[in-house]
């Protein structure tokens, strides 16, 4: 719907950029507050540095299959990401008065998609692990507050289209069910082996 420019999306496109805009311009301290939360709090490295911890946890417990998928998938979002603003090529919303500024094409959001992925993907290695109940709870809130909040604030400081940050939501997402299949197929493979093994034993 972007690259053959449909209309209704484009004009909710402009419609929610125009209105978070001229929120951003009246109210420069809450401006200042998504300013801190995009750059540091919800920063793609930072979402990056969370995956690069849980992979070294993760081999620290002898999990090393689980760990090099999650380097993977965090290595192939980076690509993705960066071939599709390429492919699209698509500008970011241009403003007499910007806020913010941000480097390489809108679509999609690198900040929308990375958090979607670090997010989803932490919340699924913690089931893994078998945390359940409160803590699960807590950890499931922080991540819709993170994918959502960091979606908020590019749209917000005007760097970003809706679609942008939807397109970045959903590969997020979409990287994580990948790392998901791919564990679990390769331990339904070991898992084949080891039963092949004892029957000949």
């Amino acid at each position: 719907m972007v690259t053959v420019a449909w209309s209704p999306l484009l004009t909710s496109d402009r419609e929610i950029a125009y209105d978070l805009h001229a929120s951003a311009v009246q109210h420069p301290g809450w401006t200042r507050t998504n300013l801190v939360l995009t750059d540091w709090v919800w920063d793609p490295w930072t979402m990056r540095a969370l995956l690069v911890l849980a992979a070294f946890v993760l081999l620290r417990r002898g999990d090393r299959v689980t760990a090099v998928v999650v380097l993977a998938v965090t290595l192939t979002s980076s690509a993705v990401q960066q071939g599709l603003k390429a492919a699209v090529g698509r500008e970011r919303p241009r403003w007499p008065d910007p806020v913010d500024s941000a480097h390489y094409a809108s679509f999609p959001s690198g900040h929308a998609m990375t958090a979607a992925l670090a997010c989803s993907l932490l919340l699924w290695l913690l089931l893994r692990a078998g945390v359940r109940g409160g803590w699960l709870a807590a950890a499931s809130a922080v991540a819709l507050v993170s994918v959502a909040g960091v979606g908020f604030t590019r749209l917000y400081l005007g760097v970003h289209w809706l679609s942008d940050v939807l397109a970045g939501w959903l590969l997020g997402v979409a990287l994580t069910a990948l790392a998901a299949a791919v564990c679990l197929r390769w331990e339904a493979g070991e898992d084949g082996e080891e039963t092949l093994l004892s029957a000949k034993g």
